[in-house]
């Protein structure tokens, strides 16, 4: 990445999977990382113990990733664990533990916390290449894939840079 000229990155989003954590540790050490909070919030529904409660966990770990800066949000965070500790203590502990992953975007300019706290952007680049590769469905080669999906991605570069679209102006 850095030979092919990328600089200037203030901060790298991406889900909790080891293999790309370690892979970003070791080519982006001293970046920022942060892991997407709509995964977090998804993630939670796993240590949520009844059904009932899911939209409570739900609200209260947004009202924590809307917080107004980051120390509120470890306040908030506080709170939101000891509420649960004796109801899920298995959901408080992992909040505790895992919630705070999401928060290096508070130490952005506020400008920034809503497209940069999740990977919606690249999402919406794989779920383009899922849906022309599916299309094509048997592909001869591998290097026909790759090919198809180099070309997407081109396309939508292009696209970008056609309608002068800026997603993050810092």
């Amino acid at each position: 990445m850095n030979a092919r000229g990328l600089h200037g990155l203030k901060m790298i989003t991406s889900d909790s999977h080891s293999g790309l954590k370690a892979a970003l540790k070791t080519v982006f050490g001293s970046i920022p990382w942060q892991r997407c909070q709509f995964h977090l919030q998804q993630n939670a529904g796993a240590y949520v113990p009844k059904k009932a409660m899911r939209s409570e966990v739900a609200q209260d770990i947004r009202d924590i990733f809307n917080a107004p800066s980051k120390l509120e949000a470890e306040r908030l965070l506080k709170l939101t664990c000891l509420k649960y500790e004796e109801k899920a203590s298995h959901l408080s502990e992992w909040m505790e533990s895992a919630l705070p992953e999401g928060f290096s975007v508070f130490d952005l300019e506020r400008s920034c916390w809503t497209k940069l706290r999740t990977t919606n952007m690249v999402e919406r680049q794989n779920r383009e290449i899922l849906r022309r590769t599916r299309t094509v469905s048997i592909f001869p080669n591998e290097a026909s894939l790759l090919r198809l999906a180099s070309a997407i991605l081109m396309e939508l570069d292009e696209t970008w840079i056609a309608t002068k679209r800026v997603y993050l102006s810092v």
